[in-house]
């Protein structure tokens, strides 16, 4: 659906110009693994760049250039420019502009990442929205946003004025304190546009560092569509959460007062770290892009195969390609935290 609105957020289906990877390397906290996680970079890189432009920060470009020309076909190999932009690590959902379209033009929005409420390093990261500024790699006029905390996968939007979200993100300690909910609420629905937030302040993933972002939980599709993750083992700790967020989404109500269409993802097996820590492994961190969605898979086929089967429902003439995920699940983030679309316009 094509909005209306003279400014909006745009919901990541609609059409798209890039999208952008910020690349790993031995100074971020993928070193130990860093040809694993390299490789899956790698397949990214390709689903992507066969269907539509793909910007790649990286303080190496001429390293990742090199390894690109090696491994991917010509025709992807062309789709992609290289930024040269020092960095700490690699989650662009999180560090990457928030783009705006309006009447005017589009709006890029830098707010200030702060390693998801001072858990890690971020001061490069939160440098890499105004350094590609620099690089006029982008077209549209920037906004600075850099006194709010906000990070791209902490909100879903349907481009039509609504946005989801968690409260257990949004109003964590060391985000935008001392901010009341409803400041924070104010400052956002004037930041990106919209008219509603709609809040879940149920679920959860053990090993998840965002306090609960909503791309690992419940992600806004077309056609009022809602894809979540559903736990049915009454055994696993996550099913009392789970199931209260299930209970929320039934309660949401479209603009038109309708109920959602819910869509439920299996519960992704569980995956444990060297220490035997859980890690948040879920297949709703999918990325749409043009024509696709690219759904993190974590080696179990039988699971993988069912959330494209329940994928599809939500997403029915697009193609769903399955990625490997699990290097990216081991430094506790999946396949959309680590990307960054930008709508039809920018580039």
């Amino acid at each position: 659906m094509t909005s209306t609105r003279t400014a909006f957020l745009p919901a990541e289906w609609y059409p798209q110009s890039a999208v952008q990877l910020t690349w790993p390397h031995e100074g971020t906290d993928w070193a130990p693994m860093l040809h694993e996680v390299t490789a899956c970079y790698v397949r990214i890189a390709t689903e992507i760049a066969l269907r539509e432009r793909l910007l790649i920060v990286t303080p190496n470009p001429q390293e990742v250039s090199q390894l690109l020309h090696e491994h991917l076909p010509q025709e992807a190999f062309a789709n992609i420019s290289l930024h040269e932009i020092p960095t700490n690590d690699t989650w662009a959902r999180d560090h990457g502009f928030i783009t705006i379209l309006s009447s005017e033009g589009p709006r890029l929005l830098d707010f200030r990442f702060n390693g998801w409420g001072l858990k890690f390093p971020a001061n490069l990261d939160n440098q890499i929205c105004r350094n590609m500024m620099k690089q006029h790699v982008l077209q549209g006029s920037y906004e600075d946003h850099l006194d709010f905390v906000l990070e791209g996968g902490s909100i879903e939007s349907d481009g039509e004025g609504t946005i989801l979200t968690t409260s257990q993100c949004l109003l964590a300690p060391n985000r935008n304190e001392p901010l009341t909910r409803d400041e924070i609420e104010k400052k956002i629905l004037t930041y990106l546009r919209a008219d509603r937030i709609l809040w879940l302040h149920h679920g959860y993933l053990a090993g998840d560092d965002t306090d609960s972002h909503i791309d690992t939980l419940a992600r806004l599709c077309p056609n009022n569509t809602i894809a979540y993750v559903k736990c049915t083992d009454m055994q696993d700790e996550h099913f009392p959460e789970l199931h209260l967020m299930e209970e929320e989404l039934r309660s949401l109500r479209t603009l038109e007062g309708l109920p959602y269409f819910l869509v439920p993802l299996p519960m992704a097996a569980p995956v444990y770290d060297d220490e035997g820590q859980r890690l948040p492994a879920t297949y709703a961190n999918f990325l749409i892009i043009n024509g696709a969605v690219l759904m993190p898979t974590y080696g179990n086929a039988k699971l993988d195969q069912a959330a494209t089967l329940q994928l599809q429902k939500a997403f029915p003439g697009y193609e769903i390609i399955g990625i490997n995920c699990r290097p990216l699940i081991l430094q506790h983030g999946s396949l959309h935290c680590c990307t960054m679309q930008f709508p039809r316009g920018v580039i």
